[in-house]
């Protein structure tokens, strides 16, 4: 049995003890929240222990899985740590803010030994998974031009998420999930270019991005965290290929709290004119990834679907991005 420990009683935090619930190999054995309201309900919701210190329940000797739920600016602090206890991490996105944070992590896991895996939740959404398997085995043929979305309402996860020192804003939070996912899917970036909106207090929450890859592909991906009030959480996909074009949308409520009763579906459209509605897996991609890094740390694997190297170069790739907003031109990577 794979034992776990929660740093981070939030709604991510929640989010994947969901996923932890359904596995028979794993369990949530402890939750650190430095709000003991927050931390104790989460403890007693999921019958696990409840820390005020983290490092008071990073240190038990017991727990082989340190899963990181923290506001963003914290990530590096408890990362280290975790790693310096010779504990596994999954670490929740985004990986950090500087290169300079993801650099340290990925030395003190190094040293450590440990798996160590960013949470890049699109990696393991049925609907994005069967995509990547449409490009891998050709029925895309060469993918010419993708367009990617992802459209929200600010989320209410607390005032350090307004401060993008601390944050980073929705460049950080929200676009990086699809700038990760092109990256999955199509290789090295060779250069982007952005333009967007700041909010009042300094964060890029609206932003258009342009890719242009090494093998000729070019992707337009937008992330918006100030849409209107009522406004559905929204995400899209659609890849244009020399065989065939698939097309995901996604519509759900505020957030992403329901997910099973959201407008979702994907569209094969093939050479010869036919449009394929794809049924995909239902399973939660959230359950799926914790899986995943569990069977990781069972088996003794590194973790290949999300490397250290890939969270590396995606966060060089957002760096570039907020840099291009910054100065209003083309950056080359």
């Amino acid at each position: 049995m794979i034992k776990v420990g929660i740093v981070g009683a939030g709604f991510m935090g929640r989010t994947h003890a969901d996923g932890y619930k359904l596995l028979s190999n794993a369990r949530v054995e402890g939750v650190a929240d430095v709000d003991e309201h927050t931390g104790d309900k989460f403890a007693r919701d999921y019958g696990c222990q409840y820390y005020k210190d983290a490092e008071e329940l990073i240190k038990r000797e017991d727990i082989d899985i340190i899963d990181i739920c923290l506001p963003t600016f914290l990530h590096e602090k408890y990362a280290v740590m975790a790693a310096s206890y010779g504990k596994h991490i999954l670490l929740e996105k985004p990986f950090t803010l500087t290169m300079e944070a993801a650099d340290n992590i990925l030395a003190a896991v190094e040293k450590a030994g440990v798996k160590f895996m960013v949470a890049q939740v699109l990696r393991f959404w049925p609907e994005y998974m069967k995509i990547k398997e449409f490009y891998d085995n050709g029925q895309l043929g060469d993918v010419t031009m993708v367009y990617a979305c992802r459209l929200a309402q600010h989320p209410d996860w607390g005032e350090w998420f307004f401060d993008p020192q601390k944050s980073g804003g929705g460049l950080f939070d929200l676009h990086i999930h699809d700038i990760d996912y092109v990256r999955y899917l199509l290789g090295p970036v060779e250069s982007v270019y952005a333009t967007g909106k700041k909010s009042s207090n300094g964060a890029w929450n609206h932003v258009m991005s342009v890719l242009n890859f090494a093998n000729g592909s070019k992707a337009c991906v937008e992330g918006a965290y100030e849409m209107t009030q009522g406004f559905p959480f929204t995400m899209g996909f659609r890849a244009v290929g020399t065989k065939g074009t698939a097309d995901f949308a996604l519509r759900a409520g505020f957030n992403l709290e329901d997910r099973e009763s959201a407008i979702n579906r994907l569209i094969l459209y093939k050479q010869d004119g036919t449009p394929e509605e794809v049924v995909t897996d239902r399973k939660d991609a959230y359950a799926n990834q914790v899986e995943y890094f569990v069977g990781c740390v069972e088996r003794d694997e590194y973790p290949e679907v999300v490397t250290p190297q890939d969270s590396r170069d995606v966060l060089g790739i957002v760096l570039a991005i907020k840099q291009s907003l910054e100065e209003g031109k083309i950056i080359r990577l």
